[in-house]
């Protein structure tokens, strides 16, 4: 059903006459590009902009410029653009609005997907809010700035801008206008090799020429935060790339962004062409999940490349791991890659010879039957139980392909859906513990239950306390059961690059300490006897005697005879006698509460050079001799431990806190602790900063012991974290907390003393001493 402008009549005589003749105009070419529903949204949408009264030129900009939008990024996106339209209307001048719409098809343009211009909005919606002076003058600008940065490098660029110059409007009208040397240089800083819009279509025309059909491509912002962008996928049977690609080292030299942007699109092409049927992913582990990805990459790749030799060479440069790379099994993940593309290529390892021999074995059946990807699941369940020999552990989120033009393979696997309402029938729920409140003899009958865990149901509690015949001390009512946790706490995190708090966002959970074998505490306080002696020695050197006199006050408790004798000589020499003559009697205590804090990341579980201890162990052993020295004195003392799994998951553990003793539970807890995960230390820092607040001590030092750096599987700036944590010493700092660190990277002196302060730390450099260093750097620093 076709539609006429007629049909809007009544919207039409609210227009001015030269807004209507324009829209006349534009109707023709309207309609190509708009659906009904799209044309009724046009239409309405200059009527509204004509209602706030800001003139026939905000209109008449609307009227060009949503057609052209909606032909560049699809006509879902115009609603959207009149409704920012009206929501600045209350925020800036209509000179200003009128340009956001004239400029918004160079945009859409650039930006070339409807997603990303709704971003791209959002991004206009908060720099009117935090600089509306730079708003004019970056809009001015847009072709320049979108033709070299992506749209994550605008929002940082222009959020650089908005807080470094908020209230000098001068130098932000000068810095939005690329006028000044920050914004020239901030500009550099974001900029990226190539842009996938001024490639796009030599790619298209390459993909075309290769297979003879089309294929459909959308750019990815990826994360706002990061210069890095997404990784290449499939979705929906469009190829998705980044939107910008630097040249890369290749395996002879550089590899333009050009070139990358080519072997992207023709692998992605490749498994688009050849994989028709989807691979089951049910039953397999991640280990193996990854084995099949690279075999099914070299499958689509060997077919590709039957047909077009030339590719190989293309994707063979982006492989540069080397036979010498064995530290992990990512590594040999990426040897198996390259051995498949390049038969040629020497890796004398026995499982990359496995994997080329079963390779080689099935590629003739691949090659007459280029839809069946069985052998992919065959070869890879294959090499994934032989790569038990290797002795290596698989981390998902570390051990990928590095290749950077292959995809995540989402396009091939297919998962079982999970049936939320089949599973409600079944009766699926999450398990909830049940506290029941019993008599005696139901309790009395029903203690035993060997097969009750930490899972139970049901948790029995008597209303009175009743004790077990062992002579254990503890009741049932308070053995039985899990403890309640602690509800996860929220901190906010430093952002050096817009030198601003982002508010709530890091999320500390506090997890149960597993208990361990009692005994290696035991054995550990046994071989270290001496030592922990010596420590309780110093310990004890340094409690302070009795009562301390200060002399030489104006103001005091009591006259000292000797300065008031030596200041009446003084006067009969016609001396000015000292007028410090009082003196003060005070008692001197011990006052300090102490934590330690314990990086638990998986980096400790590495062997120290030449020993036969982990880190983890020796930062055990340092913690327990640590403890036994200072038990036995009383200072009061916490130890804490650490890891994370990105912003939103910072763990948490409490093995021994200021109100517990040392006993069996917390000598259990250490020899219980693992490591595993990253270090995102500044949530850490606070999260140990506020229970340590809490102490009513004179003195509270926060003692952090670590092996690497602050970092994270979310954050890829290494200044980040670095920053975060410098602001997070800060702030303890400023509620009287003094914070050490003893860091046992050798590396650590080009960070950590920019992080703690030039006298605030100490690099143990041969980290087997570490359990002897920890208690004397204890002594020195409770002084």
């Amino acid at each position: 059903m076709s539609v006429h402008l007629d049909d809007y009549q009544e919207w039409l005589n609210e227009l001015e006459p030269e807004s209507r003749e324009l829209l006349v105009h534009a109707w023709a070419d309207a309609t190509r590009v708009f659906s009904a529903r799209g044309l009724d949204n046009y239409v309405k949408g200059a009527a509204a902009l004509r209602g706030l009264g800001k003139g026939a030129s905000l209109v008449n900009a609307w009227i060009d410029s949503a057609p052209q939008v909606a032909s560049e990024v699809g006509e879902d996106v115009v609603a959207d653009l009149v409704t920012e339209a009206l929501m600045l209307a209350s925020k800036t001048s209509g000179s200003v609005i009128e340009l956001v719409l004239a400029t918004a098809p160079t945009a859409a343009k650039r930006l070339a997907d409807g997603g990303l211009f709704l971003q791209y909005l959002q991004v206009i919606s908060a720099l009117v809010n935090q600089a509306p002076r730079g708003l004019r003058p970056m809009l001015d600008k847009i072709d320049v700035l979108l033709g070299q940065l992506t749209l994550g490098g605008l929002r940082r660029w222009a959020n650089w801008g908005a807080h470094a110059h908020r209230t000098h409007y001068e130098e932000q009208v000068k810095y939005f206008g690329l006028n000044s040397k920050e914004s020239l240089a901030m500009l550099q800083k974001e900029r990226k090799g190539t842009l996938l819009v001024d490639v796009q279509r030599r790619i298209n025309m390459y993909l075309r020429a290769l297979w003879g059909r089309d294929f459909f491509m959308r750019p990815t912002s990826g994360d706002f935060e990061s210069r890095e962008g997404y990784m290449p996928f499939i979705e929906d049977y469009l190829i998705h790339l980044p939107d910008a690609f630097d040249a890369v080292a290749g395996q002879q030299g550089q590899v333009s962004a050009t070139e990358l942007y080519r072997a992207s699109a023709a692998h992605a092409a490749a498994h688009l062409v050849y994989t028709r049927q989807p691979i089951s992913a049910q039953a397999l582990s991640p280990w193996q999940m990854a084995l099949i990805g690279v075999i099914e990459d070299a499958r689509v790749e060997a077919l590709a490349c039957a047909k077009f030799p030339g590719l190989r060479q293309l994707w063979c440069s982006l492989h540069t791991v080397t036979p010498a790379q064995a530290a992990s099994a990512g590594d040999y993940l990426n040897r198996l890659a390259r051995a498949l593309l390049a038969p040629d290529h020497q890796d004398t390892h026995p499982w990359i010879v496995q994997g080329q021999a079963l390779f080689a074995q099935a590629l003739p059946g691949v090659l007459a039957q280029p839809h069946d990807n069985t052998a992919s699941m065959d070869i890879g369940v294959a090499l994934a139980h032989s790569f038990r020999d290797v002795g290596l552990a698989y981390h998902p989120r570390t051990d990928v392909q590095r290749a950077p033009y292959r995809d995540d393979n989402r396009y091939f696997w297919a998962f079982e859906a999970f049936d939320f309402d089949q599973s409600i029938a079944a009766g699926y729920h999450a398990p909830q513990q049940v506290r029941k409140y019993v008599n005696l003899m139901e309790m009395a009958n029903e203690t035993e239950v060997e097969t009750a865990g930490d899972d139970a149901q049901e948790i029995w509690v008597l209303a009175t306390e009743l004790f077990p015949y062992e002579d254990m001390g503890v009741s049932y009512n308070a053995s039985e059961g899990k403890e309640p946790l602690v509800p996860p706490s929220h901190y906010a995190e430093w952002d050096y690059l817009i030198q601003l708090e982002r508010p709530a966002w890091a999320t500390v959970q506090e997890r149960r300490a597993k208990l361990g074998d009692l005994a290696l505490i035991d054995a550990i306080a046994a071989e270290h006897k001496r030592v922990v002696s010596r420590m309780k020695f110093l310990l004890d050197a340094m409690q302070p005697q009795g009562v301390q006199r200060i002399r030489k006050l104006e103001d005091g408790d009591d006259i000292d005879i000797n300065a008031a004798l030596a200041s009446l000589i003084e006067m009969r020499m016609g001396q000015q006698p000292d007028p410090r003559i009082m003196m003060r009697s005070v008692r001197k205590t011990r006052d300090i509460s102490v934590m330690v804090l314990l990086d638990l990341s998986h980096s400790t579980n590495d062997r120290v050079a030449g020993q036969d201890h982990t880190v983890l162990e020796l930062t055990r052993q340092a913690c327990v001799l640590l403890a036994d020295a200072v038990g036995k004195v009383g200072d009061p003392f916490a130890i804490h431990g650490f890891c994370s799994d990105g912003r939103h998951d910072v763990n948490y553990w409490r093995f021994k806190d200021f109100n517990q003793p040392y006993d069996d539970v917390v000598k259990a807890r250490l020899a219980g602790m693992t490591g595993q995960l990253s270090t995102r230390m500044g949530a850490a820092i606070r999260h140990a900063a506020a229970a340590l607040k809490a102490q009513r001590s004179a003195r509270k030092l926060l003692l952090v012991i670590t092996d690497g750096e602050p970092a994270d599987v979310d954050v890829r700036d290494p200044q980040y974290l670095r920053h975060d944590t410098k602001k997070a010493v800060e702030e303890a700092g400023r509620n009287g907390i003094s914070t050490y660190c003893m860091s046992l990277d050798p590396r650590a002196d080009q960070y950590v003393s920019r992080i703690f302060g030039a006298q605030n730390y100490m690099v143990v450099d041969k980290v087997e001493r570490l359990p002897e260093k920890l208690p004397l750097l204890y002594a020195g620093l409770t002084r």
